[in-house]
């Protein structure tokens, strides 16, 4: 091959874009015909421009970074648990095109090597250029992190972060992806770690996506066909660790994210040198087959370098006024309430979110993002909200993530509330805060809830317009953050004094009942009552259009003994007990029989047509049928749902909820007289089944919930 084909070939190989896959079929021959330099012992040649972060290539390693305001980038390559590098490369001058450097290093075995980057450049901190080549950085698209391997065992404030090369070599197969349609999702909310900690899980590998997975007859008996995974990112558990009256406090929730490509190594069961990722991916795989969606939980609004005196690990020493929103004079803007804020509309950030979830679609084959204060996401440089976020319209059109479902928790710390005008392009969904505000007010017995009540039942109509956006809301009254459903009705106060902040962390609006004692008690009269306010809540989600969520251990009463922030509590107050199954089945087969209703009944989920039966699809009633009334009874609410079901015909149900401390006799409306009532949940009754009417009039019982269906 002579010098001109030999340059050819360099110039197709630096500008050449589409898949790893296809590169790796054409590289081995042409990668030895071009010219290399050799630095530190190793041949070294200019890479591939367009594939960010570290990746495996026939006899070597594509390493690709770019920094806008660094002056020369050194990489550094470790052997497993050293300290010192073996190996510092300079990029050379002409590797670099624009902003982004990029060579292949020879003779690499990515079993035997970590690597960070040190970058050097300017030092003005007042104009947010804070570089410093005496760090250790960690690449911001690396696929794997060292030193998080085991919980709670890293060194704090980061300076252990070094990443690994990932080998994806993981057999997806024909696995097909469940596609559930957004009306028929059913949401359940779930912390990796915490779910199956507890040695009352019975499981082989407690703590981990291995565990979790033990749990899949569990979640299939249950019902629900979503799980929503807590943050599993790589984090910093140990951020803020510190011990209070003896007990070790940590981040265990995970809402500080170290790197947006890496899983959390501390949730697989083994150790995954070069493979991490293979036991989610395993997870993810086998709960598809099994057509459960798998969610993530995900960071984008800020990471865990925090403020200028958080820790400086990678984004910091990068491009730290790119990747963050600064004041003016160079500090860092706290919309997270975390100590800094992504810079998420920059086109460097932008690029890198949307090329972070097309990853975890493509390689992981994830479901469904929830995105964490994601009204930050649609803040400008200045912090100032935009009408039209780039990023947001972006990740909406992407058509990597065309079958994606989008789920935004529609608030940041800062008072930016966008419930109902989050920007959509009927596309995003939303968490309903007030969904969780009104129900949990009205279920309690608060006056003159019961048309909030309503409304939230039909799927927020008042807030998001039909037609336009039928399945927005993703309805919910419990979550991770705050009470569980038992404490929201054992607990009048939060109880948070084992955080350390003297009961002053979390929220103070709960909106909670005790049910007449505080706590535990053996009050049989109480613990009655509180189960029935439980079925009720459940019942009403059940039962209300849009995406029901609900936060794992629910269904078995699980409790935080009134801790309602328990971000930190990485013991009992946080894992699930499973004893409690045991404990409250009664309520469990509660759990399984909603759910199994909602299926049932497409009507209740969606608007399957006009109505049917001549009755409009939606219609509130009070104790007398199409008379609402509230302000003569504000805690009764009649909520009916027609429509013809293609498969079913005709189909009306009536949910009836009597918030009431006092029995109410109600009229049910009128069917047809090829139709009848016939009664299919009283909450009153720990036990369900399906009973006839006699007549068209019924009996509710305080504080309780009825559902009928005409059949």
């Amino acid at each position: 091959m002579d010098r001109e084909e030999n340059n050819k070939t360099q110039r197709t190989m630096q500008n050449r874009s589409g898949s790893i896959e296809a590169e790796r079929m054409s590289l081995p021959r042409a990668i030895h015909l071009v010219p290399m330099d050799y630095v530190d012992g190793y041949a070294i040649r200019p890479g591939f421009y367009e594939i960010n972060g570290a990746t495996a290539i026939p006899g070597g390693v594509n390493f690709t970074v770019s920094s806008k305001g660094a002056t020369s980038i050194e990489l550094l390559l470790f052997g497993r648990q050293e300290q010192e590098p073996f190996a510092r490369i300079p990029f050379p001058a002409h590797y670099r095109i624009g902003d982004v450097y990029s060579m292949i290093v020879f003779k690499l075995n990515i079993e035997e090597f970590e690597y960070a980057y040190r970058v050097d450049g300017p030092y003005e901190p007042e104009k947010g250029l804070i570089f410093n080549k005496n760090r250790s950085l960690l690449d911001p698209y690396a696929r794997a992190v060292t030193g998080q391997s085991r919980w709670g065992e890293a060194t704090p404030w980061g300076q252990h972060y070094r990443a690994r090369v990932v080998k994806d070599d993981f057999d997806w197969g024909d696995m097909q992806a469940p596609l559930l349609p957004t009306e028929d999702l059913i949401i359940y909310e779930l912390h990796v770690r915490g779910f199956t900690k507890h040695n009352s899980s019975g499981v082989q590998y407690p703590g981990t996506f291995a565990g979790l997975m033990e749990k899949l007859p569990y979640l299939l008996e249950l019902g629900v066909n979503v799980v929503e995974l807590m943050p599993i990112f790589e984090f910093d558990e140990m951020q803020d660790y510190r011990e209070v009256d003896g007990e070790k406090l940590y981040n265990y929730w995970g809402y500080n994210t170290v790197s947006f490509f890496a899983p959390n190594t501390s949730y697989a069961a083994g150790t995954e040198y070069n493979r991490e990722g293979n036991e989610l991916k395993n997870l993810i795989r086998v709960f598809k087959q099994h057509g459960i969606e798998v969610y993530l939980d995900v960071v984008f609004n800020h990471t865990a370098e925090g403020n200028e005196k958080g820790p400086f690990f990678s984004f910091k020493g990068f491009d730290n006024n790119i990747y963050y929103l600064l004041t003016p004079d160079g500090y860092y803007y706290n919309f997270s309430g975390c100590g800094n804020t992504l810079n998420c509309n920059h086109p460097i950030v932008h690029q890198m979110i949307l090329n972070c979830l097309r990853y975890w679609v493509t390689a992981y084959r994830v479901d469904g993002f929830r995105f964490d204060l994601a009204s930050i996401l649609g803040r400008n440089e200045d912090g100032t909200p935009m009408n039209k976020p780039p990023l947001l319209q972006s990740l909406a059109f992407d058509p990597i993530l065309g079958d994606v479902k989008l789920i935004a928790e529609a608030w940041d710390a800062d008072g930016l509330y966008q419930v109902g005008s989050f920007p959509a392009w009927n596309r995003w969904a939303e968490w309903n805060g007030r969904y969780r505000d009104d129900m949990r007010r009205y279920l309690k017995g608060d006056g003159g809830m019961a048309k909030a009540a309503a409304q939230r039942i039909v799927g927020s109509r008042d807030i998001y317009e039909p037609g336009s956006r039928e399945n927005a809301s993703v309805n919910f009254i419990t979550c991770h953050d705050g009470f569980t459903l038992y404490d929201m009705y054992a607990y009048n106060e939060k109880h948070n004094e084992k955080n350390g902040w003297g009961n002053t962390d979390g929220a103070n609006d709960n909106n909670s009942w005790n049910c007449g004692a505080e706590g535990e008690t053996e009050d049989g009269q109480v613990n009655a009552l509180r189960h029935r306010m439980m079925r009720n809540a459940f019942a009403l989600l059940m039962c209300s259009r849009g995406i029901p969520m609900f936060l794992a251990g629910d269904e078995f009463c699980n409790t935080q003994f009134g801790n309602n922030n328990a971000y930190c509590q990485d013991n009992l107050i946080s894992w699930l007990d499973w004893r409690l199954l045991d404990k409250n089945r009664d309520m469990f087969r509660f759990f399984q029989y909603m759910i199994r209703f909602r299926k049932a009944h497409r009507v209740v989920r969606t608007r399957v047509s006009d109505g049917a039966c001549g009755l409009p699809d939606v219609s509130f009633h009070g104790v007398e049928p199409w008379k609402e009334r509230y302000e003569d009874y504000d805690r009764y609410v009649g909520v009916l749902f027609t429509g013809q079901d293609p498969q079913n015909g005709p189909e009306a149900v009536y949910v009836a909820s009597n918030a009431y401390w006092e029995e109410l006799s109600v009229r049910l409306p009128s069917l047809p007289a090829s139709m009848c009532w016939e009664q299919e949940v009283d909450t009153w009754e720990a036990e369900q089944g399906r009973r006839n009417l006699e007549s068209g009039y019924f009996r509710i019982r305080p504080r309780s919930v009825m559902v009928f269906v005409g059949r």
